[in-house]
C-alpha cells in the first residue's frame, strides 16, 4: 500500500525507535509536530517521529463536509454506528508505516503507535491487532472502536502491550465515560493501561506532556526493548 502523505522528524542521528503519531478529526500531521520539542527527550535517546495525514473524506456529523478523517462519524454519540470500513482502511494504512519502518531497520518492538481523538482510536484498534509486539500504544482523549470484534481479532503478540491513556474530565467531544468504558474493556482482556485524567477539555496540557515524555523514556529505556 502506498504511504499516506506525512511529516517526519528525528531528535538525533541514528534513531533508536519510531513513534507513529496520528492526528485528530479535521487536523493534519502538523498538529502534533510542536509536541516533540515539548517532550524534551534525552539527547542520548534519538527517536524518529512520523505524523501521517489522514485521507480527506466526507464526515456525516459535519454535514458531509470533506476533511481529513481516519473514518466517518455518523452521529454525536460517537461510540454508535462505527464506520467499520473506514476504521479498517486506516488500520491498513498504519500497517504500511510499520512495514516501512521495519524496512529501515526499526523492529516493531521499538515502535510506538500514538494518536489523539480519532487518531488514538486507530492507534488502539491497529495496535491491538498487529501481529508483532509493539513498544506501546499512546492513546490520548480517545476510545476503543469496534471493541466487540477485539476478542476474535486481537493479536497474542500485543496481549500485554503497554498502553498510556489520558483524558480531560471536561471533554465535550469524546466523553470521559466512553474512555473509561474502553479502559475497562481493555482491563477485562488482561491489559493494564496507565490511566491519567486532567482538568481540561478535548486538548492536551503541559502536565500530560510531561507524563507522556516519562512514559516514552521508560519504554525506550527498557533493557528488554533495547537489547
Amino acid at each position: 500500500m502506498e504511504l499516506l502523505s506525512h511529516l517526519e522528524l528525528t531528535t538525533g542521528a541514528a534513531p533508536r525507535g519510531t513513534v507513529v503519531w496520528l492526528h485528530g478529526l479535521g487536523a493534519d500531521g502538523w498538529d502534533f509536530v510542536p509536541i516533540v520539542r515539548e517532550l524534551d527527550l534525552p539527547e542520548d535517546l534519538p527517536l524518529r517521529f512520523i505524523f501521517p495525514n489522514a485521507p480527506v473524506r466526507p464526515v456525516t456529523i459535519n454535514n458531509g463536509h470533506a476533511m481529513r478523517a481516519w473514518y466517518d462519524i455518523a452521529m454525536a454519540d460517537i461510540g454508535r454506528l462505527p464506520d467499520e470500513a473506514g476504521i479498517r482502511q486506516s488500520q491498513a494504512q498504519v500497517e504500511a508505516f510499520l512495514a516501512r519502518e521495519k524496512s529501515r531497520g526499526i523492529p516493531t518492538e521499538r515502535i510506538v503507535l500514538a494518536g489523539f481523538s480519532q487518531g488514538g482510536a486507530i492507534a488502539l484498534h491497529a495496535g491491538l491487532r498487529h501481529t508483532e509486539a509493539l513498544a506501546g500504544i499512546l492513546a490520548l482523549s480517545t476510545y476503543l472502536p469496534l471493541g466487540e470484534t477485539l476478542e476474535r481479532e486481537s493479536a497474542d503478540e500485543n496481549g500485554q502491550v503497554p498502553i498510556f491513556m489520558a483524558h480531560g474530565v471536561q471533554d465535550p467531544v469524546v466523553p470521559l465515560s466512553l474512555a473509561q468504558s474502553s479502559r475497562e474493556m481493555l482491563a477485562a482482556r488482561g491489559l493494564a493501561p496507565e490511566w491519567h485524567t486532567y482538568p481540561m477539555p478535548h486538548s492536551v496540557c503541559a502536565e500530560e506532556v510531561a507524563a507522556i515524555s516519562a512514559w516514552l523514556v521508560s519504554r525506550y529505556r527498557s533493557p528488554i526493548l533495547m537489547a
